[in-house]
């Protein structure tokens, strides 16, 4: 079993920067992905960024150029660095580990930009 414990969520202001973290803890692979997905009011669940254990990464169309996704794998941690907040941002977003097992989800945080 992998567990995952998210941090870093909150309200910012339109512009401001938010950095949130994903800590995994359990039976981890070393051969892994992680990353965030954000999901808002009456919207699908969808990509912001993730990261492989290699350092590869992918980042949903919406958020190029403003955020920026690492990872300390001696702490199995993910980072997302997010930059130039948008109201639209707004969503709760979910920390997301996979591995050969399986996936595991995160229980999520708030993140509220406002205008």
């Amino acid at each position: 079993q992998v567990q995952l414990v998210e941090s870093g969520g909150g309200l910012v202001q339109a512009g401001g920067s938010l950095r949130l973290s994903c800590a995994a803890s359990g039976s981890i692979f070393k051969i892994n992905t992680m990353g965030w997905y954000r999901q808002a009011p009456g919207k699908q669940r969808e990509l912001v960024a993730d990261i492989t254990s290699r350092n590869s990464t992918n980042y949903g169309d919406s958020v190029k150029g403003r955020f920026t996704i690492s990872r300390d794998n001696a702490k199995n941690t993910v980072y997302l660095q997010m930059n130039s907040l948008k109201p639209e941002d707004t969503a709760v977003y979910y920390c997301n580990y996979r591995q050969w097992s399986g996936t595991v989800w995160g229980q999520g945080t708030q993140v509220t930009v406002s205008s």
